[in-house]
């Protein structure tokens, strides 16, 4: 008697391979420069954004060499006429004496309006807000600054408050290098990064 045949064995079907996943793009973040800057709010959340993965593009009235309030060189990697606000997540402005310069920037202007118009991400501390408020992109919004541009960002139609940090919408505020923690931790939580 012929011994009963085992039924052959099913070879398993082939795994799926699932899809390749995108890597997240990087957040791309303009960070405005210009002779006089003051270095901590430069350097701070220039090093903090690369920690948390943006790329960040250093940019001023024209490619090349700036100098902070103590000397420190900055290279800015490209001119603000070259900025396009479609290749941005965000736009961070510091403060020192840089920001009288960069206000008298119709392209710096053009640029900080247009990132506003889109929703995206403007981040100033100091002084800076003479670039929002020449951009006249404040009115009706809530920010901080250093006490002394206060009336400034008044007249450009802000409502001023006196805190550490201040986000209304895509605006983020601060009032000095003392607040750097608070503000780089908001501005790295707007962008979600960590």
């Amino acid at each position: 008697m012929p011994a009963a045949q085992k039924p052959a064995a099913k070879k398993p079907a082939p795994a799926k391979k699932a899809p390749a996943k995108k890597a997240p793009a990087k957040k791309r973040v303009a960070l405005f420069v210009a002779d006089i800057y003051n270095d901590f709010e430069v350097w701070i959340p220039y090093y903090r954004l690369l920690e948390a993965g943006a790329e960040v593009v250093l940019a001023g009235p024209a490619k090349g060499e700036y100098k902070s309030k103590h000397g420190l060189p900055c290279q800015a990697d490209a001119a603000f006429k070259d900025l396009k606000p479609a290749a941005f997540d965000a736009l961070v402005i510091p403060g020192g004496y840089a920001p009288d310069i960069i206000r008298r920037s119709k392209e710096a202007l053009a640029f900080t309006a247009a990132m506003d118009k889109a929703g995206k991400t403007i981040a100033f501390i100091c002084h800076a807000g003479w670039v929002p408020a020449s951009a006249g992109i404040l009115k009706g919004r809530t920010v901080t600054s250093f006490f002394a541009i206060k009336d400034d960002l008044i007249h450009a139609g802000a409502k001023w408050v006196d805190k550490e940090v201040v986000k209304d919408k895509n605006l983020i505020t601060s009032r000095t290098p003392a607040d750097l923690p608070a503000f780089c931790r908001t501005l790295v939580e707007a962008l979600g990064l960590k």
